[in-house]
């Protein structure tokens, strides 16, 4: 097992600053669509959907709980945690409609609850009840790649059962089955993807596509009017991608070239800021020509501004997920099983894939979503073609030394 510098259960100060950054203007704060739904919708409580404590939860009351001591076929409930705004919701704010259907069909009461605000925030909650062994009174919880990656190092996630996870194990698109983190998916499904790609308001471009980070980078026409993001797996990710090197498996050195090239351009004043999503009213404006985005805020732009477009670098794009895992000690493992191989199913998978507007994990999904909605399974997306599938890139494992030094000098970069 991995020993990080830091000591096995912290994080350095650059990657708490990094994830605060993340919280507070990242892909990780609300978008536009977000707050508009938000009112009524964040804590909600419908037939066994309860909710827990948004300061945090009471210390586990179990101690050296057995993995494999599993409640499931006796006690028909399960406890899922999740971040804000991230399923499917009835358009009066009362109901998860995914969930009470589960609920239904299988019996099993789901207490959902919108806990998870920031990955290091929720890992410093729960970080001393699985390190002692402790049932964290969750049966499962949705986290993002690096982090799902940090927690199954340490041994505190379980590994799943196949025998419970058909639809899962069939459908997982090709694009997700084997990340370094987890090779074979052996303890985790993947929630969504989150892709980081090219976007730019043509109007402001005088019609010209935008489609390179060389010309958000070089291109005069564009001086003082690019924004990248600030998050450095994306940033740096993409960049290193159009300088020919492969965010998968890059040395320190070719970071150290990635860096030096953007640091060229905010040198020249080329790039105008570095933004969380609230770049998302600069673009739709006009005030910034083009920038590197997520594509569940250019959806949603999108629908009110013909002129936002965005484009697949030919280099290739970035892409993260969230995703579910079991802890530790859970007593709920089949059940929490149930609900992700629910989840898996192409016509719940349509209609979660239909609220969130994120990359939708579920292959044969497409024919489902087209009857909630035509223009979004055309949508690369939330639905990427084979081809484009084959262009995403993630960025590999870091170890906490390599990812305290990366973050540091992307902080320097852009004067965080």
């Amino acid at each position: 097992m991995e020993q990080d510098q830091h000591g096995p259960e912290s994080l350095s100060p650059p990657q708490i600053a990094a994830m605060r950054r993340s919280l507070t203007r990242g892909r990780m704060a609300m978008t536009r669509r977000s707050l508009m739904r938000a009112g009524g919708a964040g804590l909600l409580a419908v037939g066994g959907l309860g909710t827990l404590s948004g300061c945090g939860i009471p210390a586990a009351t179990r101690t050296g709980a057995d993995p494999s001591d599993d409640h499931s076929d006796r006690e028909k409930r399960l406890s899922f945690s999740n971040w804000t705004q991230y399923i499917d919701v009835s358009d009066d704010n009362k109901h998860y409609p995914t969930l009470e259907e589960f609920e239904r069909r299988t019996g099993i009461a789901v207490k959902y609850t919108e806990d998870i605000n920031d990955n290091v925030e929720f890992f410093g909650k729960i970080k001393p009840q699985l390190a002692a062994g402790q049932d964290i009174g969750r049966d499962l919880i949705c986290v993002t790649d690096w982090m799902a990656g940090r927690m199954i190092r340490l041994g505190w996630m379980q590994q799943l059962d196949p025998a419970n996870l058909p639809h899962a194990y069939a459908n997982l698109s090709p694009q997700f089955r084997s990340p370094d983190w987890d090779p074979g998916r052996a303890h985790s499904y993947t929630w969504t993807g989150i892709p980081a790609v090219i976007a730019y308001n043509e109007k402001a471009t005088g019609g010209k596509k935008v489609d390179s980070i060389s010309q958000l980078l070089e291109d005069p026409e564009l001086k003082g009017r690019v924004a990248m993001l600030t998050e450095m797996r994306d940033t740096m990710g993409l960049t290193l991608l159009d300088m020919g090197r492969k965010p998968e498996s890059c040395t320190a050195d070719d970071f150290d070239a990635a860096i030096a090239r953007v640091q060229k351009a905010v040198d020249r004043g080329q790039i105008r800021r570095f933004t969380g999503n609230d770049y998302t009213n600069d673009l739709d404006k006009g005030d910034i020509a083009a920038c590197v985005a997520w594509a569940g805020d250019l959806i949603q732009l999108q629908a009110d501004n013909p002129a936002i477009k965005f484009a697949i670098p030919d280099s290739g794009y970035m892409i993260s997920t969230d995703n579910l895992l079991v802890p530790s000690g859970a007593r709920h493992k089949k059940n929490a099983e149930r609900l992700i191989d629910y989840f898996y199913e192409p016509k719940v998978a349509a209609r979660l894939a239909a609220w969130i507007n994120y990359v939708c994990p579920v292959d044969g999904v497409r024919d489902e979503l087209a009857k909630i909605d035509p223009d979004l399974a055309e949508n690369p997306l939330i639905l990427p073609t084979g081809e484009m599938a084959a262009t995403s890139h993630a960025f590999r494992s870091l170890s906490s030394k390599e990812e305290t030094a990366f973050e540091d000098k992307f902080a320097k970069l852009i004067g965080a």
